[in-house]
């Protein structure tokens, strides 16, 4: 082929046309270079959505693990265990000696 016969094909008359040539530039901007561009939102909430799917993963088993404690809580004395243990509550006349073994403690 020449080029005086791929000037006259109908395909080049097409794409040569300026206003295809206009809108294929202005489509490919919109897809890939704007600041709202598909490409690039949509692969920034596809990766919000994976960390959102895992936070929901990971706060289902806060959530089991609460429960397991809350059925272990069911009576007055244990209760009274699980709040010294964890939040060092006290009755009023009594005073609490935390132990820290050596080991234990952060060296400089």
């Amino acid at each position: 082929m020449t080029l005086k016969e791929i000037r006259n094909s109908r395909w080049f008359r097409f794409f040569s046309n300026i206003y295809v040539l206009v809108l294929t530039v202005f489509v490919i901007w919109m897809l890939f270079f704007d600041t709202n561009s598909w490409w690039f939102t949509h692969r920034e909430l596809n990766n919000e959505i994976k960390k959102l799917q895992e936070q929901k993963i990971h706060l289902k088993e806060a959530i089991e693990k609460d429960k397991a404690t809350l059925k272990k809580l069911n009576s007055k004395q244990d209760l009274e265990k699980f709040a010294r243990e964890q939040y060092y509550l006290k009755k009023e006349d009594e005073e609490i000696y935390l132990i820290e073994y050596e080991d234990s403690l952060e060296q400089n």
